[in-house]
C-alpha cells in the first residue's frame, strides 16, 4: 500500500506564498527562494556559511553575520540593527524636505556660503567617494568630513548628501558624535532638531574646521609659514574671518583649505614620516585635496579666479615643503599661465588696452589694497617659478614679459593706507641689484631681488647649454657674454650693496619687521644665503679640481660653500629652530654639500687623509641639517637622500673608518635642556635615511625629477656603485639634533673655523667677507 506523505512534505507543499516584497532584499535582488525568517532567512544563512568556510583574501574580511535585511514595516520605527542604508535614505529625505522649506523662506539669495565654485554648501555627487569613517581627518575639534565618503554613490536626486553635513556649529556636542558608537543615530536625531536648520541657514562650509579651530590654524599659518603668508593682508583677512560665512567678503573656502593644509605642518599631531621621507597627514591631505577640487572647478568655470589663484599659490608652497616635485611643477606652470590672462604682468596689474578681449578676466583694481594683493600674488608666482627652476630648467615666464612694479614693504602693506606711494622699482630699473632705496627696501623685497638674480643665473646656464659654447670657451667662462656681470653680482656685488641695517640677519632686530615674530627674519637670512647658492650654480659647470685646483671657478665654489656652512654654524649657535627657515634653505645646503663632495673626492685621489677627514665633517654637518629640517618638512629628507646618491662614489673610495660618522655629536642636545631625551625615551631616528646599498640611486625618478639637481647637472659622476660595508649605519644609529653644532661644538669635533687647509684649492685671496 502507498506510504502516507510525511509531515515535512505536507508542510512544504502547503506552505503559503510570501506577500509582495516580504522576502529579504538580498534574495529579491538575486531572485532566490526566501523563507522570510527573521533576523536572517535560511538562504542568506547558507550563503554566509559557505562564504566564511573559505579563508578571506588579503585585505578582505568576511562579514560577521549574514547580510540579510528587509524593507521597514510601515508605521514602525527603525530598529537599531536595521541596515544603515535605510537610515541614511530616511535622513536624506528629511534633509531634502528641510532644504525645500528653507529655500521657500529665503528666496533671492545670490550667494550661499563662502565662495565655492558653484555653491559652498550644495555639493554634487561627483565629488570623490570614500570607504571609511564619516568624520573628517582628525583636527582635534571635529573638522569637516572625509570628502570621499559616500554611502550612496549612485544617489543623484538629493540636493545635499548626508556625509557632507557637519555639526561643527550645532549646540550638540561634536565629541558625542565622535565618541558615540552609533554616529548615524546621533546625526538622525540632530537632523530633526532646529540646530541643523540654523547650520544650513548660517552657510558655514561643513568641510572646514569649526570657527574657533579654523581661526587657530589661520593664526599659526601667519606666524609660522615663511612663504605663502606674504601674499595675504593679515589684518583684513582676520577681520573677514569673523564675518558671517554668507558675506561676500568672507575668505574664500579654497584659501581656507590651503591654509589648513599648510598650517598642519606646525600643529597637526597625526603626522607619520615614512622611511623614504614621505609625510602622511590625513588632515593636510584632506584639505589639499579640497583645494585642488576648487582649482579644477575654477579652471572649468572661471569663477572666483583670483581668490582660487591665491589658494593655488598657498598650496604650491605646501607641496614644495613636502618635496612633491610633480605637483610642484604642475602648479608652478599653472600659476604662471593663469596670471597672464589676468593681466597681472602689466603695470598696475591691469592693461588699459585690449581690456575687452576674452582673456581680460579681472576688472581694474577696486582700491589700492586690491592692487597690492594682485602685485604680491604675481611676484610670488614669479618667485616660485624661479625657485623650482634652479636645477637648470627653463622658466615659465621670461623677465622681458614682466612689467609689474615691485610690491610695497611689508610694514606698509600690513598697516596699509591710501597715502602710501607705490614702489617705483621695476625689473628694468637701472642698478636694480645694487641700489636699494631704504623707503622701498625690506627683507622681503631683498629676497625677491636675490631670487630674480638667481633666476638670471639659471637662464644663463640653460641658454649656454642649449647653444654649445665655442671650442676653448668651456673652461674659460669669463669669455662668455654676460658671465662676468653675473659673477660680479653673485660673488659680492649684491651683498656688498645691501644697506647696513640688513647686513647681519642674526642681529637684525627691526621693530618694523613683520616676519621675525620676535626671532630670526627668515627672509633676510635667505637673502644672505641665496647669492652663495647662485655662485655655485654659476661656476660649478666649469670646475676642474683635478687639473686646475687653483682655478677661479674652484675658488668661487669653495668660498660659497664655506659661506653657507658658516651661516648654518652661526644660526645653530642660537636658540632658533632651523625648521622655521624657508624650505629653499635645504637646496642651498645641498649645493654647498655638492661642492664638498667634489673636494672630498679630490683629497681621496691625492691621498690627503687629514683634509679628507675635515671635509667629511663638513659634509655630515650639512647632511644632518637637511635631515633635521626633514623632521617637519620632507623636502629636507628628500634632498639628503639626493645627496646620498652623489656620495656613493666617495664612500666606496674613502679609507676613513666610519666616514659617515665623522663630526657626529655623541648626545642629542636640545636648546632648552642639556639632554632632550628623558629616561627610557628612545631617540627618534625616523627622519634619517641610510645611504643606498647596491642600488642605482639615479634610477629613482621621484628624487631625480622635479628639482633636477642631479649629478648630470652638477658635473659629477653618476655611475652606480656596488654594495659597500660602510653604507648605512651612522645616521640610523644616532638621533642627532644638528642645530646644536655651534662654533664651540665644532671646535671640539675638529671642525673649527680655521679652514686654511682649503688654501691649496684656491680658498681665500679673492673671497668676499661674510656679512
Amino acid at each position: 500500500m502507498p506510504k502516507a506523505p510525511s509531515s515535512s512534505a505536507a508542510n512544504s507543499s502547503g506552505r503559503p506564498s510570501l506577500r509582495r516584497n516580504q522576502a529579504c532584499l538580498s534574495c529579491r535582488k538575486r531572485k532566490l527562494k526566501c523563507d522570510a525568517q527573521r533576523p536572517h532567512c535560511g538562504t542568506c544563512v547558507k550563503q554566509w556559511q559557505t562564504q566564511i568556510s573559505v579563508p578571506p583574501p588579503p585585505g578582505y574580511q568576511h562579514p560577521v553575520e549574514p547580510q540579510c535585511s528587509y524593507d521597514p514595516v510601515e508605521g514602525l520605527p527603525l530598529a537599531p540593527d536595521i541596515d544603515p542604508q535605510d537610515k541614511i535614505r530616511e535622513l536624506e529625505e528629511q534633509v531634502a524636505q528641510l532644504k525645500r522649506k528653507l529655500k521657500g523662506n529665503k528666496t533671492g539669495l545670490d550667494r550661499e556660503g563662502s565662495g565655492s565654485p558653484s555653491s559652498s554648501h550644495t555639493y554634487s555627487p561627483s565629488q570623490p567617494a570614500a570607504r571609511s569613517s564619516p568624520l573628517s581627518p582628525s583636527s582635534g575639534h571635529g573638522a569637516g568630513v572625509l570628502p570621499d565618503f559616500n554611502p550612496r554613490p549612485n544617489a543623484t536626486t538629493s540636493p545635499i548628501s548626508l556625509p557632507h553635513v557637519s555639526l561643527g556649529l550645532s549646540p550638540m556636542s561634536v565629541d558625542r558624535l565622535i565618541n558615540d558608537d552609533n554616529n548615524v543615530m546621533n546625526i538622525h536625531r540632530s537632523a530633526r532638531s532646529d540646530s541643523l536648520k540654523s547650520l544650513i541657514h548660517l552657510g558655514w562650509n561643513p568641510e572646514l574646521p569649526e570657527p574657533a579651530t579654523l581661526e587657530r590654524y589661520v593664526d599659526v599659518f601667519f606666524k609660522c609659514d615663511p612663504c605663502g603668508s606674504r601674499i595675504l593682508h593679515r589684518p583684513s583677512f582676520m577681520a573677514a574671518l569673523h564675518l558671517p560665512p554668507k558675506n561676500p567678503d568672507f575668505p574664500h573656502s579654497a584659501i581656507l583649505h590651503a591654509i589648513c593644509a599648510s598650517a598642519s605642518r606646525w600643529v597637526s599631531k597625526e603626522v607619520v614620516v615614512l622611511p623614504d621621507g614621505t609625510r602622511r597627514d590625513r588632515f593636510a591631505e584632506f584639505h589639499s585635496r579640497k583645494t585642488r577640487e576648487y582649482i579644477d572647478n575654477t579652471m572649468a568655470s572661471g569663477a572666483d579666479i583670483f581668490q582660487v589663484m591665491q589658494a593655488c599659490i598657498l598650496l604650491s608652497w605646501y607641496f614644495y615643503s613636502e618635496g612633491r616635485w610633480v605637483e610642484v611643477w604642475i602648479f608652478a606652470g599653472f600659476q604662471a599661465r593663469v596670471a597672464v590672462p589676468l593681466r597681472l604682468n602689466y603695470q598696475g596689474t591691469f592693461a588699459t588696452h585690449n581690456s575687452g578681449s576674452p582673456g581680460a578676466y579681472l576688472p581694474p583694481p577696486k582700491d589700492p589694497l586690491d592692487l597690492e594683493l594682485r602685485r604680491r600674488a604675481w611676484w610670488m608666482t614669479i618667485l616660485f617659478d624661479r625657485i623650482v627652476s634652479v636645477g637648470g630648467w627653463v622658466h615659465a615666464l621670461d623677465e622681458r614679459d614682466i612689467g609689474t612694479e615691485f610690491p610695497l614693504r611689508a610694514v606698509d602693506f600690513e598697516v596699509y593706507s591710501a597715502a602710501v606711494e607705490d614702489n617705483p622699482q621695476h625689473l628694468w630699473t637701472p642698478n636694480l641689484y645694487t641700489d636699494h632705496p631704504l623707503q622701498y627696501t625690506d627683507s622681503g623685497l631683498l629676497l625677491l631681488k636675490a631670487m630674480m638674480l638667481f633666476g638670471r643665473v639659471t637662464d644663463f646656464g640653460v641658454r649656454t647649454n642649449l647653444r654649445k659654447p665655442p671650442v676653448g670657451m668651456a673652461l674659460a667662462p669669463f669669455r662668455l657674454p654676460g658671465f662676468e656681470e653675473l659673477d660680479h653680482l653673485v660673488c659680492g656685488g649684491f651683498l656688498d650693496s645691501i644697506p647696513p641695517k640688513y647686513r647681519n640677519p642674526l642681529t637684525y632686530a627691526d621693530a618694523e619687521s613683520v616676519y621675525s615674530n620676535g626671532g630670526l627674519d627668515t627672509d633676510l637670512y635667505m637673502v644672505h644665503m641665496i647669492p652663495h647658492a647662485a655662485t655655485i650654480t654659476l661656476h660649478n659647470p666649469y670646475i676642474d679640481i683635478k687639473n686646475d685646483p687653483q682655478g677661479t671657478s674652484v675658488s668661487r665654489c669653495i668660498q660659497a660653500s664655506e659661506a653657507i656652512l658658516q651661516m648654518h654654524r652661526n644660526l645653530t649657535s642660537t636658540n632658533y629652530d632651523i625648521n622655521r627657515l624657508h624650505p629653499f634653505a635645504t637646496i642651498c645646503w645641498y649645493l654647498a654639500a655638492v661642492v664638498q663632495v667634489q673636494v672630498c673626492k679630490h683629497f681621496i685621489e691625492c691621498g690627503e687623509s687629514d683634509k679628507e677627514y675635515a671635509t667629511w665633517g663638513v659634509i655630515n654637518v650639512l647632511r644632518f641639517a637637511m635631515s633635521h629640517y626633514g623632521l617637519r618638512s620632507p623636502i629636507g629628507t628628500r634632498q639628503e637622500k639626493l645627496l646620498q646618491g652623489l656620495m656613493t662614489e666617495i664612500v666606496r673610495m674613502t679609507t676613513q673608518p666610519d666616514a659617515l660618522d665623522i663630526a657626529v655629536p655623541l648626545y642629542p642636545f636640545s636648546h632648552s635642556t642639556a639632554f632632550a631625551k628623558g629616561d627610557g625615551e628612545s631617540t627618534d631616528t625616523a627622519h634619517t635615511a641610510p645611504l643606498p646599498i647596491g642600488t642605482d640611486f639615479h634610477g629613482d625618478s621621484s628624487l631625480s625629477g622635479g628639482l633636477g639637481l642631479s649629478p648630470s647637472h652638477l658635473g659629477l659622476s653618476s655611475h652606480p656603485m656596488g654594495p659597500s660595508p660602510q653604507l648605512g649605519g651612522p645616521m640610523q644609529s644616532q638621533g642627532v639634533a644638528p642645530d646644536i653644532l655651534g662654533p664651540s661644538h665644532l671646535r671640539d669635533l675638529g671642525l673649527h673655523h680655521d679652514t686654511s687647509w682649503m688654501a691649496d684649492l684656491g680658498h681665500g685671496g679673492n673671497g668676499q667677507s661674510y656679512h
